[in-house]
């Protein structure tokens, strides 16, 4: 029994560096051919592509304004409905409010009384000042008395006349003119209703439709390629098949903090009036650099916790570079950093290369 235990265990120390060294033969040749693809390096040159950037957009009114009453009030008369095409200053809806036409007839009435109050004054004022010119004709405390008393009925007179005009101009408020000429997108009242200043529902909504407004929000690392006057292509959902264009007119000049994007732009003139207001566009816009820049393999850039770099190949050796991403292209991205033309970069960086290892 103990020499069958003994050469068991001979025949076990045999056996086990020979299976440790077939294992490390099949994970050199497993290994092998993966650190050759991972090694495979790209040479780099610059070019100048139009980079096409797909955003989805919004078409909104060149001027919408929601109409409401300025007093309370009841509504006499509507001359517009949904859908109504109107001009600037037509009248679109009469309101009547009989306390205000009362107190402006009255304010007109104490405008009036005190006109003549006024010109009753002056007039004696005036007899007073020529009878003055005669020397000791007019006592001076007398005089002084009827100048104030003219200048206090004038200045009741201008009182009473800025009040009737006052309320003049809240009687004008009773007529809704179009403030621009476009089309009646909302209409809330029937004749009859009591309205007031009190917010809410409007009493009309009008659109300019004849000129809409392509609103995009384009992202940071694509800001600097858009400038005003520059064409953009949009399709709408709603009309397959059909393509339009809008010319660049106004950028905001900021970002928005939330979603890191400047919001542009775009002047449509809806001559047809096909396209409405709030639709949903898929715009189309090219980016192309004023200069030729670099435009890599995606695989080549790592972004870890070391920051964003390529894996540049210098004297046989890893090293890292530091980049900065721009435009997407496909499968390539531009970055910028200090490359040149012909340098030899790894085609699919990773984490795990250590900066100085070698590269063969």
């Amino acid at each position: 029994m103990k020499n069958i235990l003994y050469t068991a265990a001979l025949l076990g120390l045999f056996i086990i560096p020979i299976s440790c060294k077939k294992e490390k033969e099949e994970l050199k040749k497993e290994m092998k051919p993966m650190m050759m693809s991972n090694m495979e390096t790209v040479s780099i040159k610059k070019s100048n592509p139009k980079v096409e950037l797909k955003l989805p957009g919004e078409l909104v009114p060149d001027q919408e304004t929601a109409l409401f009453a300025k007093v309370q009030s009841y509504v006499k008369k509507i001359n517009v409905d949904i859908g109504s095409h109107v001009s600037a200053g037509q009248v679109l809806m009469i309101l009547e409010a009989p306390e205000i036409q009362s107190q402006a007839a009255s304010a007109k009435a104490k405008w009036q009384a005190q006109e003549a109050i006024y010109a009753s004054t002056k007039s004696s004022y005036e007899r007073m000042y020529r009878a003055n010119e005669t020397r000791g004709a007019i006592a001076r405390d007398a005089l002084d008395q009827m100048t104030a008393r003219k200048l206090s009925d004038e200045a009741q007179l201008n009182a009473a006349r800025s009040a009737y005009r006052e309320l003049q101009d809240i009687n004008r408020y009773l007529v809704i003119r179009a403030p621009f000429s476009g089309v009646i997108t909302e209409r809330n009242v029937d004749p009859g209703a009591y309205v007031g200043p009190m917010g809410g529902t409007p009493l009309m909504v009008i659109q300019n439709t004849s000129k809409l407004r392509l609103s995009l929000s384009v992202p940071e690392a694509n800001v600097a390629y858009l400038n005003v006057g520059d064409t953009i292509a949009f399709r709408i959902n709603a009309i397959p098949g059909k393509n339009f264009k809008a010319r660049i007119s106004r950028k905001s000049g900021s970002l928005d903090l939330k979603l890191r994007s400047e919001k542009i732009e775009a002047d449509f003139i809806n001559h047809s009036r096909e396209l409405k207001s709030f639709m949903i566009a898929e715009s189309s816009i090219p980016l192309q650099n004023s200069e030729a820049t670099f435009f890599i393999p995606r695989s080549s850039l790592v972004e870890s916790n070391m920051g964003i770099y390529v894996i540049k190949k210098e004297n046989g050796k890893a090293r890292f570079i530091p980049v900065k991403k721009g435009r997407v292209l496909n499968d390539s991205i531009e970055i910028f950093g200090d490359l040149s033309e012909g340098d030899q970069i790894l085609k699919k960086g990773s984490e795990e290369i250590l900066e100085g290892s070698l590269i063969k």
